[in-house]
């Protein structure tokens, strides 16, 4: 583990392996470009981060890009995520142009270059496939969360991810028995594959953690849409509704006014989403009626 300008930079076991493994095998110029790429796609996230004034505390890096580890969960909009998340897969645009470049000029090393163009290729797209932890699945659970509340989008995103991770393990499986060529390769596959589909199951397992990490956050979001002057969006419930299934409600760029429903249809109260996520986070019983906060 390594600290540069302020954050960690941490090798993940599987990337230590994988680069071993290279080695071994008298591939260590390949797993050096392999290194270098991944970086630099990592650097690409980092850079976009701070730029949006993020506190990136730790960077794991994994043989299919990384992990940063960040403290603003569930407090930035969806559209710095999602640029953020963008950030290290458009690093390959301008190394693959270069590689190109290289290679028409006739550049000493062209066999290289055809290979850093290869593995920024695969990088990109692997990283872009709609799986979480990889980018393509932060793409994904930004992008579904303009149209459904947070918690919905982050269940969705997980189980997508549980589903798509199990099919590259099985496809690289299945090539390895009946593809024969490029067992390396397919081995590779189905052990990136097997730790996304294991990240994903843990995912799964602590989705209430990462839930509650949101509402913690969620008051620092609640400031910043305000101070913009953002419309409220309302949310219609009956009195009886508990406030944990409220608060499973709230979308991650929107205010939110809840109109709180008594017999007959009518407005008994009117209630603020603080109150709301406070009443929660202060220990109120998770079967308590939303009724309560205004009682």
């Amino acid at each position: 583990m390594t600290k540069w300008l302020g954050t960690r930079y941490r090798f993940h076991p599987l990337f230590i392996l994988m680069m071993l493994g290279s080695a071994v095998t008298g591939l260590f110029l390949e797993a050096a470009t392999l290194f270098g790429v991944v970086l630099i796609h990592e650097l690409g996230h980092v850079a976009a981060a701070k730029g949006f004034g993020w506190r990136v505390k730790e960077v794991q890096l994994l043989p299919f890009g990384g992990v940063a580890v960040v403290e603003e969960l569930g407090s930035v909009s969806a559209r710095e995520e999602l640029l953020v998340a963008l950030a290290g897969p458009l690093q390959h645009v301008w190394m693959m142009a270069l590689a190109w470049a290289m290679q028409a000029v006739g550049a000493p090393g062209g066999d290289w270059w055809g290979y850093f163009w290869q593995v920024n290729a695969m990088i990109a797209m692997f990283n872009l496939l709609p799986i979480l932890p990889l980018d393509g699945g932060k793409v994904m659970m930004c992008l579904l969360s303009y149209a459904m509340s947070y918690h919905r989008a982050m269940v969705y995103s997980v189980w997508a991810s549980l589903v798509l991770s199990s099919g590259v393990v099985l496809a690289a499986i299945g090539q390895g028995v009946f593809g024969g060529a490029g067992s390396r390769l397919q081995l590779n596959l189905a052990v990136i594959g097997l730790f996304l589909l294991v990240s994903n199951w843990y995912a799964l397992k602590q989705r209430q953690f990462h839930f509650m990490r949101f509402l913690m956050n969620r008051s620092l979001r609640a400031e910043s849409l305000i101070g913009q002057g953002a419309l409220a969006q309302p949310i219609v419930v009956p009195k009886g509704r508990r406030i944990a299934d409220v608060v499973k409600l709230l979308m991650r760029d929107k205010y939110h006014l809840i109109y709180v429903l008594g017999e007959r249809g009518r407005i008994q109260a009117v209630v603020p989403e603080q109150q709301l996520v406070r009443g929660f986070l202060e220990g109120k019983k998770a079967g308590s009626a939303v009724s309560e906060l205004f009682m």
